[in-house]
């Protein structure tokens, strides 16, 4: 993986974020992220253990609980997936199974495991775990499931022998083995008979897989430790880290002063521009370029009053200077993504406009709106996450000039995806990235604008049209790509022309690691997170 010096970046312009605040004219002291950590006092990296610093904090443990890049480390550290996806552009790989074959009528997917793969206790990785842990993640209905539930028929989940395990599917569903990578095997006899439904409670604390490493510590808000798991069907050639960790600060410039100091490893790759250009600067650290897939978008609670009007999202989505956000406040970093599938993903459109920012047209669309904005809307920012915090601003600048009012609420990752379960408090709007949990147009629209998939915060939108719903079932449903493609684009116009979301960018990931980090092995799925690739010197 190449990585770029201090001296590859310049001639970037804009302003700095100081500039920019100012610029809008908010009260936004409250959102310069001058909260605490919860951190309890730390100890240096050092070589022997690995540290990485994470914005959020970790929930849960609990691999069929939880599904977003905040806990993708968890996934891919303590657990195993029957295939994963590696490097980048990322291509799916055997993993616990070594082939797969479908069936004439693509009902029933045969997964042949690898023999002798082990779970942390020792116990073997069969296809009874395999059908315990679909049934497991089916019955709990969270995490991955709302990938998985509409798709697989509970009881076509058949163990045909020790190592080979069927899927039976309600309907052909083309993405299925690209959905794999999502999916966790975890060790029933570990964790049958422990509190929780199916052991939930106590899975959510402790550790259950057969991942190259094994969990050591958990502490809800401070992060989680494990060590290298020798055992692992993979084997170790060559050089690795022994102990790894990740720990939670929040604080976007409290993990890049623990960078710089050498108290961790590295960090998220997706942090403000000042922050990365400082890094760039640093003797000691290398920031890493890779082209990523990750949409940075604001949703919009499309069946609440007054964003149930399709002229009032219009008018909002006019309302957002893009050119600011992306050139000035983040320096020309990232690509415009007019729509709901990644540029570099087939099935978006080429020829995709999008909206621009143009306060006459806002004020058009308002005039012709039925619903009438009669009260201030709330926008959501999460918490550790300055991009979002800018975004917020600079949409409440663009509908103040409209007239409208709206209030800036700060709120964690948890709290906010949390919320968006319900109907009733997902929230007006929120600012999030859709990153690549599998690569696949249904991983973004698919997921995000199918009536079918809601109650998943990927779908907080709730935007409902049964012409898209249509059109993203036969997606789902052909095996044909160039078919697909079309149906994808289809659907990618008709959402956009809707105006369901605000769609602003496609991301660069640039992740800064201290010089003495080698083997880093980025892959778009978990954003570089996965440690047994690297090692120190």
């Amino acid at each position: 993986m190449g990585g770029r010096g201090p001296s590859d970046k310049g001639g970037h312009r804009g302003y700095s974020r100081r500039e920019f605040i100012k610029t809008v004219g908010i009260g936004s002291l409250a959102l310069s992220g001058l909260q605490l950590s919860p951190l309890r006092a730390w100890a240096a990296g050092g070589n022997e253990r690995y540290v990485w610093g994470c914005p959020s904090e970790f929930q849960s443990l609990d691999p069929h609980a939880i599904y977003d890049v905040t806990s993708e480390n968890i996934r891919l550290n303590l657990y195993d997936h029957l295939y994963r996806y590696l490097d980048n552009p990322p291509k799916i790989h055997p993993w616990l199974a070594e082939s797969y074959k479908v069936s004439k009528d693509e009902l029933k997917w045969t997964f042949v495991l690898r023999k002798g793969a082990k779970f942390h206790n020792g116990d073997e990785v069969t296809a009874e775990a395999v059908k315990y842990s679909m049934e497991r993640l089916l019955a709990l209905g969270k995490g991955a499931s709302a990938l998985f539930k509409p798709v697989v028929d509970p009881d076509g989940v058949k163990v045909k022998d020790r190592y080979t395990i069927e899927f039976g599917l309600k309907e052909p569903y083309a993405p299925f083995l690209s959905i794999m990578p999502t999916f966790c095997v975890v060790n029933p006899k570990v964790v049958e008979g422990k509190p929780g439904a199916w052991g939930s409670e106590w899975l959510s604390r402790n550790d259950a897989g057969s991942g190259a490493y094994m969990l050591e510590d958990y502490s809800p808000g401070v992060g989680w430790k494990a060590k290298r798991f020798k055992d692992h069907w993979m084997g170790w050639k060559g050089q690795h880290v022994d102990k790894i960790e990740f720990r939670t600060i929040h604080e976007t410039a409290s993990r890049v002063m623990a960078l710089m100091k050498g108290d961790i490893h590295g960090c998220d790759g997706y942090l403000p521009v000042e922050q990365i250009e400082k890094l760039e600067k640093a003797k000691d650290i290398t920031v890493y370029e890779e082209q990523s897939m990750r949409i940075f978008l604001i949703r919009m609670h499309n069946q609440r009053a007054p964003f149930n009007d399709v002229h009032v999202r219009r008018a909002i989505c006019y309302a957002f200077d893009y050119d600011a956000f992306i050139n000035k406040v983040l320096k020309g970093r990232v690509a415009r993504n007019p729509g709901p599938i990644p540029n570099n993903m087939w099935g978006a459109p080429a020829d995709l406009k999008g909206y621009t920012f143009d306060l006459q047209k806002a004020k058009e669309e308002l005039k012709k709106a039925k619903v009438k904005v009669d009260r201030p809307l709330n926008i959501h920012p999460m918490t550790g996450y300055s991009q979002t915090d800018d975004a917020a601003l600079i949409l409440q600048a663009g509908l103040r000039e409209l007239g409208i009012k709206v209030n800036i609420v700060r709120e964690t990752w948890p709290t906010l995806s949390g919320k968006t379960k319900d109907i009733n408090t997902s929230p007006d709007m929120w600012i999030h990235w859709v990153s690549t949990y599998y690569a696949d147009p249904e991983n973004w629209i698919g997921e995000m604008y199918s009536s079918s998939r809601w109650g998943a915060w990927k779908a907080s939108a709730w935007y409902k049209n049964p012409e898209v719903d249509e059109i993203l079932r036969k997606a789902r449903t052909v095996s044909d790509q160039e078919v697909r493609r079309k149906l994808y684009e289809k659907a990618s116009r008709i959402v956009v022309k809707d105006a369901a979301d605000i769609w602003i960018y496609n991301t660069k990931w640039y992740g800064p690691y201290r010089n003495n980090v080698k083997g880093l092995r980025f892959c778009p799925i978990g954003n570089g997170q996965e440690c047994r690739w690297i090692y120190l010197v």
